[in-house]
């Protein structure tokens, strides 16, 4: 469940593997409104993520949806992997060819399309494919650089999403992700953000994925 408006996804990679079911059922209990799933090619990411074909298991342990984060180069080349039922997939600006077809293609195959863009990456270059996500994935790191840290900047970049989203009367989530530490969470949260990753990196088992939702809830209240 949203925790005072807030959607909370921790991420797989960063639990015990050892204990997975554990880990999910931890994530559960504490609220988790997803499972974050992060994809990575170690071409456009310089590390590798979850292969796709776990993902089956992944979901006979839980009824949380999963919340599928493609940090690949060319991303429609592995769609025929994604699953068959509709998912929240998000790829990235800086990794598409043609952007707008990678997106049509997603929600033509049923599932939710979701766009992230690194930091350096201006909301001015995508206003052309807004029409074509139902999320926006804010990145305060670059992907496979975890030791970068939150600024003024990626902050302000949230902010002017959420005015832009207003103002235009869209519907549109606003998400981050990153290397996000519990003291980032009531900044980022009062600058817009509506969904959290929690925390790439900074997450080693699933009582400190209990620990750092429950900071989420209480960092900052939204009634």
């Amino acid at each position: 469940m949203a925790c005072h408006g807030i959607k909370l996804s921790p991420t797989l990679i960063s639990m015990d593997w050892g204990h997975l079911a554990k880990s999910i059922k931890d994530a559960e209990t504490a609220g988790a409104d997803f499972l974050h799933f992060d994809v990575a090619d170690s071409y456009f990411s310089p590390e590798f993520g979850m292969p796709l074909g776990i993902i089956e298991s992944i979901t006979s342990q839980t009824n949380l949806p999963l919340d599928l984060h493609l940090m690949v180069e060319e991303p429609r080349r592995i769609y025929e992997w994604l699953p068959s039922n509709p998912t929240r997939v998000t790829i990235h600006y800086e990794a598409c060819r043609n952007l707008h077809r990678d997106l049509v293609a997603l929600r033509q195959l049923g599932h939710y399309p979701g766009l992230a863009l690194n930091p350096s990456t201006s909301l001015d270059q995508i206003e052309y494919v807004i029409e074509e996500i139902d999320h926006m994935l804010v990145m305060t790191n670059n992907p496979g650089f975890p030791d970068q840290r939150l600024t003024p900047q990626i902050l302000r970049k949230i902010e002017r999403l959420r005015v832009w989203r207003d103002e235009s009367d869209r519907s549109l989530e606003i998400a981050a992700d990153g290397n996000i530490s519990l003291d980032d969470v009531p900044a980022l949260v009062e600058a817009g953000v509506e969904l959290l990753a929690l925390p790439r990196n900074s997450i080693a088992d699933s009582s400190i994925i209990a620990e750092a939702i429950k900071g989420a809830i209480t960092s900052r209240k939204i009634n």
